[in-house]
């Protein structure tokens, strides 16, 4: 998006919306649907691939304008038309729209996948979030010294954050409340996705089965601590990147590198914990290297885990030669 369009994004986020056509409005949907696939998965976020795809732009300035005196002053007023006009809804409706479509489908599968076959699934999101790595950190204009160091104190701090999630959190309404609000401040975010800030929070599994399980009470919980997060983030996510943009996306790249930690596929167990159902939960995990032989033969998931590893970085840079070339 090039200055003029920020610029008229910024002071009018619907200035596409009345010249936007169906076809593009199902388009919005698909891009939804790619940044609610991410995430979902504690792996690339969806704050990359709106970035990836084009329209992060307006989607930072759309939920900004939901927290601003503009859009409050004509709702007030019950002047409809023009608080619909003044926060991009029709943008945000088919970008939610698809978000949620992605939600719904996926959850279910990848709740089995990752107590079924974790390797496989992690491996995946390795090879994600190396590729993130590379597409965030090539937005940065003009890399130097001082920006060199960001990166590598925002990579040992998120490395040191990821060894010292406790593995038990509580189910209270408060914690589950400020997990939605955390978790959607990283969905907009190039570099940091929600899933994982949930991993992190405790809350993953507890979330997926909630979609799952239709819990309605959870996921309305969930949903208005993001959605308070999401408007009183997005004010301040806005006058970063206008004022702060190459320190910002050097931080966003450290903490990616740093999450790498958490995301290896091989782990080891050291020490758990039982719970009142008597499921063993870990307390105490070790990244190690895969046993090359299981059973007497080659240990064919290496080979499995490196392919779906190549695929995960594969798609993320074909997404963005993709936006490249659409934006040429």
């Amino acid at each position: 998006m090039d200055t003029n369009t920020t610029t008229a994004v910024e002071n009018d986020p619907l200035a596409r919306a009345s010249t936007r056509t169906w076809k593009e409005y199902l388009g919005l949907v698909a891009r939804g649907f790619a940044m609610g696939s991410a995430d979902v998965v504690p792996g690339v976020s969806g704050g990359t691939m709106a970035f990836i795809l084009g329209i992060y732009e307006e989607l930072i300035f759309s939920i900004r304008a939901a927290g601003r005196k503009e859009f409050w002053d004509a709702l007030l007023h019950l002047r409809i038309r023009k608080a619909v006009w003044a926060i991009n809804l029709p943008f945000l409706i088919a970008v939610g729209g698809g978000i949620i479509l992605a939600f719904l489908t996926l959850a279910k599968g990848l709740e089995w996948t990752l107590i079924n076959k974790p390797v496989l699934i992690w491996s995946f999101f390795f090879g994600l979030v190396m590729a993130s790595i590379i597409t965030v950190a090539r937005r940065v204009k003009k890399w130097s010294v001082v920006l060199g160091v960001a990166l590598a104190v925002a990579a040992a701090g998120a490395y040191l954050l990821v060894g010292a999630v406790p593995a038990q959190t509580p189910n209270s309404l408060l914690y589950i409340f400020l997990s939605g609000a955390l978790a959607s401040t990283a969905m907009i975010l190039p570099g940091i996705s929600g899933a994982f800030i949930l991993v992190l929070l405790g809350k993953y599994q507890f979330a997926l089965s909630a979609v799952n399980n239709r819990d309605m009470v959870s996921l309305a919980i969930l949903g208005a601590g993001a959605a308070i997060g999401l408007i009183t983030f997005a004010q301040v996510l806005g006058w970063l990147f206008r004022k702060h943009h190459d320190l910002t996306v050097a931080i966003l790249t450290g903490f990616m590198l740093g999450s790498l930690r958490k995301l290896w596929p091989w782990k080891e167990v050291v020490e758990y914990i039982t719970d009142s159902h008597g499921e063993k939960i870990p307390t105490v995990v070790n990244n190690v290297l895969p046993p090359v032989q299981i059973h007497g033969g080659f240990n064919t998931e290496i080979l499995i885990a490196i392919a779906l590893a190549a695929m995960g970085f594969a798609a993320v840079l074909l997404l963005d030669r993709l936006a490249v070339k659409i934006g040429d």
